[in-house]
């Protein structure tokens, strides 16, 4: 018979994942309760548990083709003693079941697969089943069981379970979909209050996303490895998970008595869909245990937890000032403890159990993170800074360190005090605080080393100059590749005795005025709290001769495309000069000064942007007055003034000239400026009243610099009505005169359309752009001479229509 007692598991769950934990528990019975060996994989081998494997007749209700079972007193290949592992069923290369002794994260669901429920933690799991869903002819099913002497005696004898699935929709009947299960039996019946089925429901082969949900399922963000086979309308986004739950039934009824306890992954049954379930069990079976705390934070959120027992009644009793802020109606509650402490209750009652269990708690006051001191600034390499915690409650559990306020490195330090040595780089610095397991863990504010590079007195370049008397120019020494701030420049006469410049420089140029005699000159560089490094030395040597002088027009000036631009000097000091492109200049002179002051007057017309370098030498100076006459060239301008073209009288005709270069820039002037509304913009409209048969308009173009360029149009002058004009003959020769037949325009704004046929009424030629006409061409074959049928119709300036149709002789 079917044990009739509700069930204590939820009995329609949809996910990927299921874990399950069990606890064998005795509150009401003073004797210690033992627990079957190896009831939680603590060997970390499946001895004790038979198993199964095999695959679904496809497309029935769940109904097996082939089933292999594992019994538990032989070792594999017929039993499980000392198995970790056991393949899919038919040999696959995917686990079906296996033994878990480490943790790790489950690929879909992102949890731990060794859980964490409220402070207990499980050291062992087994997961059944696998993504692989090549099997036939339908689903692989695997399975797990314990078959449990219940001892006799008196009293609760509870087992308590976790469990987590993943499970891949298949959108098949809820019956067909993948599954996780536990079932509890005796000899000659199912305990239904603990034989739970766990899938994703569906209406009409449609998941029901808010019963899967509502029952803890979420979709993973995870795609599945397996194909959509066939079915192009299925998301690859369609595997669910549930995350760890606990669950607890009682086996007092069965004291005595042997029952089997089972634990089932199973494919979908056409088996294109996976099912896979984590497993962990508790081994203390003294009694139900609330998971917590027992030394808890005052005032600060607190969790106790019992686990599930399915369609039960909760009760909950805390120690007096302590508040609960959950449910307590449920197996888990929050609480804000009070100052003191006390004892926990908790009971739970369905029709199969009714349990109860006491914990008792202490309190400790909140974590108090406290104040850090100790910001500083140090020099990087050897370098020392004491950080001290000061006002906290609560133990250091450790420190850290922070280079860019983001990534933080443990210290293993657990003092209120730490010493940073021998930083490289700016650190902070914080200590995290605990007042007991119970209380946040908090840090104060941290604390700041800045690390200063060192200082680097860099190079003085360049480090040998010579100079001449009185020489203003090129006399420059520069500090380069230094780290700091410039303290001052030192000189010296000897390299060993120094001196500060008064006032102190602090910049890095040095433009040498007035020096009389070799010196040698350093510079002192100073980077924060850092000691001042010097830079290197450079040596300064004089030469009696005087340095070249010479005044220069122009220093840089900008000229129009072909023309040219004088270039002068005049010369008050030196002996002799030289261009560095004399061949390209007007009359540059043969290089010799003969008396001073000396003038050089030259002419250059270069094509394109240009420098023209002079040096002057002054007898025995080394040195040279170097002078650049930079010439801009302007690009030519480049001026349309539009297509000759033909009005009527009193017809508006728009004119508009383009240039090259950015119009934006440039003045345009018109000329003449007759019958013009605006003879200076790009685009006037010229209205022509008077007798001339033709009219030609100029239009120059000018940029800023001055340059220009110029372009013409020539405008006929029709006395008569818009008109459209077609010639009555072409010679279509290629010799450049009257080869097409276009027809002529006047006072016309837009061609509607210039046809031509041939005597057969077939069209060979057609168009509606100005100034385009027939070549004598159709199809690429040259037709003969002869007489051609023309149709044309244009819109007139004043918005009339103008047709005209008439023959025109071909002729070869």
């Amino acid at each position: 018979m079917v044990i009739n007692c509700k069930c204590m598991i939820n009995k329609l769950v949809k996910g990927f994942f299921f874990l399950i934990a069990l606890v064998c528990y005795n509150v009401a019975s003073a004797q210690l309760q033992t627990c079957p060996t190896n009831i939680n994989f603590a060997d970390g081998t499946l001895t004790h548990w038979f198993a199964y494997t095999g695959t679904f007749i496809q497309n029935t209700n769940r109904t097996p083709s082939i089933k292999q079972t594992y019994d538990t007193v032989s070792r594999l290949p017929s039993g499980t003693i000392g198995a970790v592992t056991i393949p899919e069923y038919g040999g696959s290369s995917m686990v079906g079941i296996e033994v878990l002794t480490s943790p790790t994260i489950d690929p879909f669901g992102g949890f731990t697969t060794l859980p964490n429920i409220n402070g207990y933690q499980y050291n062992y799991a087994i997961k059944i089943g696998s993504t692989s869903v090549s099997s036939a002819p339908g689903g692989f099913f695997r399975g797990v069981g314990y078959v449990i002497n219940v001892p006799v005696g008196t009293g609760p004898y509870t087992m308590t379970y976790a469990y987590a699935m993943v499970l891949e929709n298949g959108s098949h009947q809820s019956i067909q979909q993948p599954l996780a299960s536990a079932t509890l039996s005796t000899h000659d019946s199912v305990i239904t209050c603990a034989s739970p089925q766990y899938f994703l429901p569906t209406n009409g082969g449609v998941l029901d996303e808010g019963a899967a949900q509502q029952n803890g399922f979420s979709l993973s963000n995870v795609p599945t490895p397996n194909p959509v086979n066939g079915n192009q309308n299925q998301s690859p986004l369609r595997v669910w998970y549930k995350k760890w739950t606990e669950v607890t039934f009682d086996l007092e009824p069965y004291r005595g008595q042997q029952v089997t306890l089972t634990f089932a992954a199973e494919n979908c049954v056409p088996k294109g869909h996976f099912a896979y379930a984590y497993i962990a069990l508790r081994s203390d079976c003294n009694g139900l245990q609330i998971s917590g705390n027992k030394i808890a934070c005052s005032n600060t959120p607190q969790t106790y937890s019992i686990p599930e027992l399915t369609g039960a009644i909760y009760q909950w009793a805390v120690p007096a000032g302590w508040k609960i802020t959950s449910d307590s109606t449920s197996n888990i509650i929050t609480v804000i403890p009070g100052l003191a402490g006390g004892f926990i209750t908790a009971k739970e009652q369905n029709s199969c159990a009714n349990l109860q269990a006491t914990i008792q708690v202490s309190t400790s006051l909140p974590t108090i993170a406290g104040k850090l001191n100790g910001d500083n600034i140090v020099c990087e390499g050897v370098n020392s800074s004491a950080i001290f915690l000061t006002n906290n409650r609560g133990n250091v559990l450790k420190w850290v360190a922070s280079q860019n306020g983001i990534t933080w490195a443990d210290i293993a330090n657990t003092t209120n005090n730490y010493t940073a040595q021998n930083l490289s780089s700016t650190t902070q610095y914080k200590a995290l605080v605990q007042n007991g397991p119970a209380c946040t863990i908090d840090s104060a504010m941290g604390v700041t080393i800045a690390v200063n590079v060192k200082s680097n007195g860099g190079n003085l370049t360049p480090n040998n100059l010579q100079i001449c008397q009185d020489q203003n120019k090129d006399a420059v020494l520069k500090l380069q590749n230094y780290n700091g701030h410039i303290l001052n420049w030192q000189s010296s006469v000897d390299a060993i005795t120094w001196s500060n410049f008064t006032p102190a420089k602090t910049d890095s140029v040095y433009n040498i005025v007035g020096l009389l005699a070799p010196t040698t000159l350093r510079v002192i560089v100073k980077n924060g709290v850092c000691i001042p490094d010097t830079s290197s030395v450079a040596t300064v040597g004089i030469f009696t001769e005087k340095f070249p002088k010479a005044t220069f027009n122009p220093i840089d000036t900008s000229i129009c495309f072909g023309s040219n631009v004088p270039l002068n000097a005049i010369i008050s000091i030196g002996t002799s000069y030289v261009w560095n492109n004399p061949l390209v200049l007007l009359n540059p002179g043969n290089g010799t000064i003969i008396t001073l002051p000396f003038n050089i007057t030259t002419k250059a017309a270069p094509a394109r942007s240009t420098n023209y370098i002079l040096r002057i030498k002054n007898g025995n100076c080394p040195n040279l007055l170097i002078d650049t006459f930079h010439i801009t060239v302007i690009a030519p301008i480049s001026i349309n003034a539009g297509r000759d073209t033909a009005v009527v009288i009193n017809q508006p005709l728009q004119l508009a000239a383009k240039a090259s270069n950015d119009s934006a820039n440039l003045a345009f002037v018109w000329r003449p400026s007759i019958w013009l509304n605006n003879p200076f913009v790009s685009n006037p409209i010229a209205t022509i009243n008077g007798a001339n048969k033709t009219m030609q308009y100029i239009v120059r173009a000018t940029s800023p610099e001055g340059c220009f360029a110029e372009d013409a149009v020539e405008i006929t002058i029709f006395t008569t009505q818009p008109d459209i004009f077609v010639p009555t003959g072409f010679t279509p020769n290629n010799d450049g005169k009257n080869d097409d037949l276009k027809p002529i325009l006047v006072g016309i704004s837009k061609l509607d359309v210039f046809s031509v046929y041939n005597r057969l009424g077939q069209l060979v030629f057609t168009t509606n752009q100005f100034g385009k006409g027939w070549d004598g061409t159709f199809n690429g074959n040259i037709q003969p001479s002869g007489t051609y049928v023309f149709f044309a119709q244009g819109t007139d300036y004043t918005g009339k229509k103008v047709i005209k149709k008439g023959t025109s002789v071909l002729v070869r």
